[in-house]
């Protein structure tokens, strides 16, 4: 094999095996299920714009073995070596029964359907931080593994979801940065990862669905909050228009908003903007 050979060939590090499609599609495509297709791509720029892009029907799976041009919120890059994680994308048709206002629950359910599904699958503890980072412990310190972006497109939603699995610690793209593989995780196959992950998000959906897009009724408000580590601590919320506020986290309101309890005895929600943790969480009567 020559050096131009094993750029491209997807089996030249062995320990990032591209995903098996075939297998990825008899696992998760069913004639009763949320899934519709699924499609592996060895390469694009964003999973997310190939989605928006495509107007294809509700269940549709995008996955990106490499993202050159990933999107985070409030327009950051997401990069990674090509395998290294896991990049995709999926389109959601809430409907008629859940309200549009609802709608905005969708990347939190995804982040609890995330965090979920790889405590089981991979056995490694994760945290929200509002309103869509998934946090993990490496050495411990708090680091960010992955984020959720989602995108609404007409009646739909293109949810993103990017993790860092196989990322070595001379791979990471800032200090603050960690992946499941520097955190302990017991499997970093990706193929039952992504299964676990898209069955989970099937899940917490279609009983978010059924309730009407009622956090609490489906218990989707309770889950996050249980997880999220945002709450009890103080924090900077960067807003909007250079504004900021500072304040502790006391909650995830009925709208997926992070309500603050600012110094002058004020609670205040802010739906959205760029949250700072400045101090640890209180501990625990």
């Amino acid at each position: 094999m020559t050096p131009s050979d094993a750029s491209g060939n997807p089996w030249s590090d062995l320990d990032r095996p591209p995903l098996n499609t075939t297998s990825l599609r008899r696992g998760l495509l069913r004639p009763d299920g949320l899934w519709t297709s699924v499609d592996v791509v060895a390469s694009t720029g964003s999973t997310n714009s190939d989605l928006v892009a495509s107007g294809g029907a509700e269940g549709a799976v995008l996955v990106a073995e490499e993202q050159t041009a990933g999107r985070g919120r409030l327009d950051r890059t997401w990069s990674a070596p090509p395998r290294s994680g896991l990049f995709f994308s999926f389109l959601l048709t809430p409907g008629p029964d859940v309200p549009a206002e609802r709608w905005g629950w969708l990347p939190l359910l995804a982040g609890v359907a995330t965090a979920t599904a790889l405590a089981r699958a991979a056995g490694v503890d994760m945290a929200l931080k509002w309103p869509n980072d998934l946090l993990i412990e490496v050495e411990g310190a708090e680091r960010k593994a992955g984020g959720i972006l989602a995108e609404r497109t007409g009646d739909s939603v293109v949810v993103g979801i990017g993790l860092n699995v196989s990322l070595r610690a001379d791979e990471l793209p800032v200090p603050t940065a960690g992946s499941l593989a520097l955190a302990g995780a017991k499997v970093l196959d990706r193929d039952p990862l992504l299964r676990a992950v898209l069955r989970s998000v099937e899940e917490w959906y279609g009983e978010w669905r059924r309730a009407g897009g009622d956090p609490g009724a489906c218990r989707l408000q309770q889950a996050y909050a249980a997880g999220c580590a945002t709450l009890g601590r103080t924090v900077r919320a960067e807003l909007p228009g250079g504004r900021e506020l500072v304040g502790e986290a006391v909650a995830v309101d009925g709208d997926g908003r992070l309500v603050l309890a600012t110094e002058d005895g004020v609670q205040e929600p802010v739906g959205a903007g760029d949250i700072v943790h400045l101090r640890p969480a209180r501990p625990e009567e």
